[in-house]
């Protein structure tokens, strides 16, 4: 499975990310839950992320907390 590649406006600049299309498919969900727009729930991903972190990492961390929060919450 190839990584899909995306581009934001974060803060006034331009990037661009790269997921796995199941990565892709979490973070909609969560953003629609959350009722944001994708690209604020990767500002405030982007925002908070560590110091040395890519911002496609970040996200994916950020989608495996929210199924774990999920997980055990059950």
């Amino acid at each position: 499975m190839r990584p899909l590649k995306r581009s934001f406006s974060i803060n006034g600049h331009r990037t661009s990310i790269s997921l796995e299309t199941p990565f892709w498919e979490a973070l909609k969900e969560i953003a629609c839950t959350r009722t944001l727009t994708l690209a604020a729930l990767v500002a405030e991903i982007d925002n908070a992320r560590a110091d040395g972190t890519g911002l496609s990492t970040a996200v994916r961390l950020y989608v495996l907390a929210d199924l774990q929060e999920r997980v055990r919450g059950r």
